[in-house]
């Protein structure tokens, strides 16, 4: 049961993320299911939109500076929230802030550092897979994307019908390539369109008009 002073700290990966809700709102209610119940005072909540793999997080910064001052634990929903990098939870932890995750407020400091070794390995282990995938493309001949699209074939004189034609088969060559990519990430745990679509864009992979890839773009490629 949940005693004391609490700061939050909120992570999503997308602007896009951070106006919409979608991922905001889950790491809130698990923030409140941890909380319900007990004596406790939420004082503060910060909330930053960034990637997972960077360290440099202002938000945070300023989450563990009031938690410190306040003399409060900084509570996230998941451990994946704060990083999936070991010397930075370890940064975190030689601060001496106290932290909890929603998702394991029993985990001791030992515990926190087998886990975040395991989802950095993780991260590291679908970058080199995703750079695997994309080198065998490549190695078949296999462009990624086509940022002129049809504008080069209209630029040449040939008709609609070609620029159509030729679009289309530009996104299913490209459908082909990323499918495999989205398989291995689906296999990490990485299934829903919206998570996907994050991931991919992490991962610098663009779309076939070489723009940034959302929910409704990840579904349209998986149903080619």
């Amino acid at each position: 049961m949940a005693k004391g002073n609490f700061v939050a700290y909120y992570r999503v990966s997308t602007a896009k993320q951070g106006q919409s809700g979608l991922g905001l709102d889950a790491q809130r209610q698990a923030v409140a299911d941890y909380l319900n119940g007990g004596r406790w005072s939420l004082l503060r909540e910060f909330t930053e939109i960034e990637s997972g793999k960077r360290d440099n997080r202002p938000q945070l910064l300023a989450a563990l500076a009031y938690a410190k001052a306040t003399g409060s634990t900084l509570v996230i929903a998941k451990l994946d929230r704060l990083a999936r990098n070991v010397a930075f939870i370890a940064n975190l932890m030689e601060s001496r802030t106290k932290f909890v995750a929603a998702d394991m407020p029993e985990a001791n400091d030992l515990t926190i550092h087998v886990l975040a070794a395991v989802a950095e390995h993780e991260r590291k282990a679908i970058s080199q897979r995703t750079k695997d995938a994309l080198a065998a493309a490549k190695a078949r001949g296999m462009k990624l994307g086509n940022p002129n699209g049809a504008r080069v074939l209209r630029a040449a004189g040939r008709g609609n019908n070609d620029a159509v034609a030729a679009v289309k088969a530009n996104a299913d060559a490209h459908a082909t390539q990323v499918r495999p990519i989205i398989a291995t990430m689906q296999a990490e745990g990485i299934t829903s369109l919206h998570a996907i679509a994050n991931a991919l864009n992490d991962r610098g992979i663009l779309t076939a008009r070489g723009g940034a890839w959302y929910a409704t773009s990840v579904k349209n490629l998986l149903s080619r």
